[in-house]
């Protein structure tokens, strides 16, 4: 507390560092100029902490460490110098000034915002809605991005006039400034780091990359070992997490705990992969079998869970096997990431191979062929694709009617950014039920955004680790694993390992067609071969059918058409068509229904 300036921090902690009153928070550092309310991890402070002689250290916490880090060399320098992932507010008592910070990629969130002169920032959206007078105005335009994606990318949200930190900055405020805000100044940033790795691109032979990648693997795994309460990993049995589990396990005295989930629906059931793998690498391996009425009792929750809406659907298996591991540990690692950084998605290689095709056509003819495809109803496609099944073409025909369409509408772009774009967008731009405003502009629909990168595929995967994985990935693990109070870590997000993956040439992550081929060759070192290579899967769900099923009575309740006119945010008649297709059958609209559903589920 600062009487003088009117300020005041607090903070609820989950102890996982120095569970002792010395790591409690808000805390002083050492000359007593800042004070700081802090979370997360600071992976690197014990090394450090020997960096730092003469401290009179209280305990052994890392917010301890962080502290005396500002005190030394400053905010920027410090936390150029620590790896690990945070949201901090620090009060500097001396220059009478608050800096918000955000972690590299992402991994916690941090919102903030001024209404009036009252300046508004924390963890969660929801502790803004206990503030008396609170106004929660709905920021159309972020609506519309998120019905385009899912999502609400930084640094927007749901609400006007309250914003996400962006990655990777710091935000200095003056209380006597306020409303106005300075720009977020970057101490790290993806662009940066790529630009860096073209100029010291990595010159050695893929013998050496793979042993090097394996050195900073297993440093950055042992690092986010580092916990004074019991520690897990989730395990799906797939490249990214069985090599996270793999470094744990040979680093570890003890039998590493890790957890998985499984459906009785085959098609989404991984249990059998991952019990194969915590079974060969001697892991004390935990698996639940979660029936379809247990997965659809989280649907109620996830407006409370995610604060804003999110509409990724892996956010209910997501959230199942965090509640599974939190009966058992406080902190578990996961293997994301690895898609972004080893070009692990479909997706890149569907979209390189359309986009080569279709270069030497003019796009008149693109056109043409779109029309010709589109005006073939869903259900024909479908039916042509199954006779296709039941003759020699069966192993080649991976496409649906509805897969038809969208590329159909593929073939009316041009550039492959614009493809792309399209590819990863669950509506089409032309025809976004949101009314009111358009989306706000992302690294994704900007044009001109990665263009300095030569290859397609390398920006594929600069524009997913930019927005994507931030946006989407990590805070569906970080809100499901709160929700529970189960910290997660992601050892792959080591940002030495990113600039370092990031400076070797694409064809060390996609070799013959086959995505994160040098993360297999670490994990090949500790798993066989046969234990991984199957189809990717996914970590979903059948929505799709829920929503035929037994979810469509609350589907039909947030979709009723006298509801969705009053309250006045969508195309009632837009929406109520989409819902009646998917209810017949003539169509799978799961992806573009979702977002839509969980909005509406938000807002009751």
């Amino acid at each position: 507390m600062d009487a003088r300036a009117g300020v005041a921090l607090g903070h609820r902690r989950l102890a996982i560092v120095d569970l002792t009153v010395e790591g409690s928070q808000p805390m002083h550092s050492p000359s007593g100029r800042y004070v700081i309310v802090f979370n997360g991890e600071i992976y690197n402070f014990q090394e450090l902490r020997a960096e730092l002689p003469g401290i009179p250290w209280r305990g052994h916490s890392d917010t301890e460490v962080l502290l005396a880090g500002f005190d030394r060399w400053g905010i920027h320098a410090m936390l150029q110098r620590c790896s690990g992932m945070f949201a901090f507010a620090v009060w500097d008592r001396r220059e009478r000034h608050l800096t918000l910070g955000r972690d590299r990629f992402g991994e916690k969130p941090l919102y903030y915002g001024c209404q009036g002169r009252r300046l508004l920032f924390a963890s969660e959206l929801k502790a803004f809605q206990k503030l008396p007078g609170f106004t929660a105005e709905i920021d159309r335009s972020a609506l519309a991005t998120f019905i385009q994606h899912g999502y609400i990318p930084a640094p927007y949200s749901i609400y006007q006039g309250i914003r996400k930190l962006l990655p990777g900055t710091i935000l200095q405020i003056v209380p006597e400034r306020l409303p106005e805000f300075e720009n977020p100044l970057s101490y790290w940033s993806l662009e940066n780091a790529v630009s860096a790795s073209a100029l010291d691109p990595f010159r050695g032979s893929r013998e050496e990359a793979i042993a090097e990648l394996e050195i900073m693997l297993r440093r950055a795994t042992r690092q986010q070992m580092m916990a004074d309460v019991p520690l897990g990993a989730f395990l799906s049995g797939g490249v990214d997490s069985s090599t996270i589990v793999a470094l744990m396990q040979a680093q570890s005295g003890v039998k590493v705990r890790t957890f998985s989930i499984g459906f009785h629906e085959e098609s989404h059931n991984e249990a059998p992969y991952a019990a194969a793998v915590a079974k060969h690498l001697g892991t004390d391996h935990t698996e639940f079998y979660v029936s379809s009425t247990e997965a659809l009792a989280v649907v109620p929750r996830i407006p409370e869970i995610y604060d804003e809406p999110f509409a990724d659907s892996s956010q209910i298996p997501t959230y199942l096997v965090s509640q599974l591991a939190r009966q058992h540990v406080t902190v578990s690692l996961s293997g994301d990431a690895g898609d972004e950084l080893f070009g692990g998605y479909d997706r890149y290689a569907f979209v390189r191979r359309i986009a080569e095709r279709l270069a030497p056509i003019p796009s008149s003819l693109r056109r043409l062929g779109g029309n010709l495809i589109s005006g073939i109803p869903p259900r024909a496609w479908n039916m042509a694709i199954q006779a296709m099944r039941l003759n020699r073409l069966q192993r080649r025909v991976h496409v649906s009617g509805d897969r038809a369409h969208k590329l159909a509408e593929i073939l009316r772009y041009s550039r492959p950014e614009d493809i792309y774009y399209r590819a990863i967008s669950l509506w089409d731009s032309h025809d976004n039920p949101a009314l009111g405003a358009v989306g706000h502009k992302t690294s994704a629909n900007a044009k001109n955004v990665w263009t300095h990168i030569p290859d397609l595929t390398h920006r594929m995967m600069a524009l997913d680790m930019s927005m994507y994985l931030p946006d989407d990935i990590l805070v569906k693990v970080d809100r499901a694993a709160m929700a529970v109070s189960l910290e997660t870590r992601v050892p792959l997000l080591d940002h030495r390992v990113v600039e370092f993956v990031w400076r070797l040439p694409l064809g060390f992550k996609v070799r013959e067609g086959v995505a994160k081929w040098i993360l297999r060759q670490v994990l090949y070192r500790y798993v066989p071969p046969a234990l991984i290579e199957r189809p990717k899967m996914g970590f979903g769900v059948p929505i799709g059918p829920w929503l035929r099923g037994p979810l469509r009575p609350w589907a039909d309740e947030l979709l009723r058409e006298d509801r969705l006119l009053q309250d006045g945010f969508f195309s009632a008649e837009l929406i109520r068509q989409r819902w009646r297709e998917h209810l017949s059958g003539d169509r799978n609209w799961q992806n573009q229904l979702w977002p839509v559903l969980m909005f509406q589920a938000w807002l009751k």
